[in-house]
């Protein structure tokens, strides 16, 4: 989706700069990228710093920066939706329905994107300067310290000390619930999740437990489906 968008805006002056929140490394990261096959550039971020600095709690989440430096669109989705959640878990399914969600979703988002490199300031998806600050989410105390403890457990458990590291790791993820960055990299450095569940099975408990809340909150983009697009289960 990005290298098509990447390829036909070439003359536009504009780029895309793609970074793997990855805390297990290149290796890890690096079946995705070569199936992706991008011309951009692809950074991989162990400790999660991009995600700090610019409050991202999930993936793919995206910033528009324009040639000035300028925030346009703070982090927000990046063309998903909650549709996937109607998934059926044995086969891997999921409903026409949900499909069609989701392709508008990433439609949306990839035209708006368009549109924005087309256009610049004069796009009806860029943000003026007080529009992007109304949009900004701001970390607090609470989420400075989860990202301390993240970067810590990261650090303890690379030399060694995997179980101090997991604790910090818990610790992050537990003052920072909202952050599926952080909870998911805890669960992938790990064999099984905090609960003793198998990570996948952890992980969709997690997810069950948003009820109608989303995993995916949709962008302030005229457009966008806003539906849920599944049944939250009991």
């Amino acid at each position: 989706m990005w290298q098509a968008l990447y390829a036909e805006l070439a003359q536009e002056d504009f780029i895309v700069i793609a970074v793997a929140e990855e805390s297990r490394g290149a290796e890890t990261a690096r079946e995705w990228i070569e199936l992706a096959r991008p011309t951009y550039p692809v950074l991989i971020d162990r400790e999660h710093h991009v995600a700090d600095l610019y409050n991202m709690v999930n993936v793919p989440q995206a910033v528009w920066i324009d040639e000035q430096g300028r925030i346009v669109r703070p982090s927000e989705t990046a063309g998903s939706h909650d549709a996937w959640r109607s998934r059926d878990r044995a086969s891997g399914t999921l409903p026409e329905s949900a499909l069609a969600l989701a392709a508008q979703a990433k439609r949306t988002y990839v035209e708006a994107v368009r549109d924005w490199a087309q256009h610049g300031a004069r796009s009806r998806h860029a943000f003026t300067p007080e529009q992007a600050r109304a949009h900004l989410a701001l970390p607090d105390d609470k989420v400075a310290l989860a990202n301390a403890h993240f970067r810590l457990g990261y650090h303890l458990r690379a030399a060694g000390n995997v179980t101090e590291g997991d604790v910090h790791l818990q610790l992050a993820a537990d003052l920072r619930p909202d952050s599926w960055n952080i909870y998911r990299q805890a669960m992938n450095l790990r064999e099984l999740g905090p609960t003793g569940l198998a990570a996948d099975d952890d992980f969709f408990a997690r997810v069950d437990a948003l009820g109608s809340g989303r995993y995916y909150p949709p962008p302030d983009l005229e457009g966008f489906p806003t539906e849920l697009g599944f049944a939250p289960r009991e």
